[in-house]
């Protein structure tokens, strides 16, 4: 009876964070007002805490421990139902979510390489600037300025013949917002011209204030391409004169998509690219009078709107806004992502029936922190299924 209740307890406490945890995720992955955002972190948090507590106190285990715990106890009411629920959860079910994540493979995934870029060594300094939250990047062990390039190869079934070893960059969540510091992004793009991209893909969150605007036309202007450059924003840039940043990115030479498609030639076959910044940003692309059967590249800040990318057949789509977790811990990975799936889509290649969708980390965050989860930015290699 002793080791029961201890299980029962532990593998409570085990699921009543993961629901919470899951739960809060959900919330930052609608279109709520970002102020909210905040307490809602802060309640979750601390019934995190509190439940676990309310059981030790409302069983009366009077500092014994919960090896006295007895099972006729559970169905009393509510309180030990929701004990047993949770401990359900955190003993058996999130055991076995953890064991899938770890073993989830993409087979349209062909290679995978990356190369690390300290941007703190290559410029002698660590380029923290004056933002908000700057005084997380002195944390001990802080991966902010250690820049991961991955270049993946992906084998997609419809790809034209003639876009064999085509490549697209893709950058998203850059939250220019003072830290890192605008060298620290100079670097990066600097590094992008070496991989000499047909495609530029920019996957939204470009500033996290209204005084960055100014830093946009410098760093963009940096990027260079064969074919074209495409970009959608995020919900940040939602909340900071989404239309200033537009024309910005505009005067950079990269073309904005919104929430509309636009049919596209490249060596000589059709495509049509789609842009989603829904939720927050409306109404939801209109893909009703979209040619049939031309290969879809869909940019999306999100990947939640990867349901939506199945319904309309497209064949790939990139993402960002999770961030990879920014914190992962050893097996288990990242606990706070930003999505309605919450851990589902945190970063990688994912095939969703005949859509698969990349999720790239991302540059930055509101909040400088990275954690076994380094900025990252991507250049993925389509080839033909032959």
């Amino acid at each position: 009876m002793f080791i029961f209740g201890w299980l029962l307890f532990v593998g409570g406490c085990i699921g009543n964070t993961a629901l919470l945890i899951f739960h809060c995720n959900w919330w930052y992955g609608v279109p709520v007002n970002h102020r909210l955002l905040t307490p809602v972190r802060f309640v979750h948090g601390l019934l995190v805490l509190a439940i676990p507590w309310s059981w030790w106190h409302y069983f009366g285990w009077d500092g014994t421990g919960p090896g006295n715990l007895r099972p006729e106890q559970l169905v009393q009411d509510w309180v030990g139902g929701y004990l047993l629920f949770c401990s359900a959860i955190g003993v058996i079910l999130f055991p076995i979510i953890t064991v899938r994540r770890n073993l989830r493979r993409a087979n349209v995934l062909l290679q995978n390489h990356t190369g690390t870029l300290d941007v703190a060594a290559k410029l002698g300094y660590k380029p923290i600037g004056k933002g908000k939250y700057r005084w997380l990047v002195h944390l001990p062990k802080n991966d902010v300025f250690q820049v991961d390039f991955s270049e993946k190869t992906l084998r997609l079934p419809k790809l034209p013949t003639a876009w064999d070893g085509i490549s697209i960059v893709q950058l998203t969540d850059f939250h220019l917002h003072g830290t890192p510091d605008r060298e620290f992004y100079e670097q990066i793009m600097d590094a992008c011209h070496a991989w000499d991209p047909d495609i530029v893909a920019i996957t939204g969150d470009i500033v996290d204030t209204r005084n960055h605007h100014s830093w946009i036309v410098p760093l963009f202007s940096l990027l260079r391409w064969r074919v074209a450059a495409w970009a959608v924003l995020g919900n940040h840039d939602s909340w900071y004169h989404p239309e200033e940043i537009r024309r910005l990115l505009r005067q950079s030479g990269i073309d904005v998509l919104g929430n509309c498609w636009k049919p596209v030639e490249i060596r000589g076959e059709p495509l049509v690219v789609i842009g989603n910044e829904n939720p927050w940003m409306r109404p939801v692309p209109d893909l009703s009078d979209c040619p049939k059967d031309v290969f879809r590249l869909c940019l999306s800040h999100t990947p939640d709107n990867i349901r939506w990318a199945q319904k309309n057949r497209v064949d790939l789509m990139l993402s960002g806004h999770n961030h990879g977790g920014q914190v992962r811990l050893p097996v288990i990975g990242p606990i706070l992502v930003p999505s309605c799936y919450s851990r589902r889509y945190d970063g990688g290649t994912y095939e969703e029936d005949s859509t698969v969708l990349h999720v790239c980390r991302g540059l930055s965050a509101q909040h400088p922190l990275r954690y076994n989860c380094r900025p990252e930015v991507t250049k993925i290699i389509l080839r033909c299924a032959g």
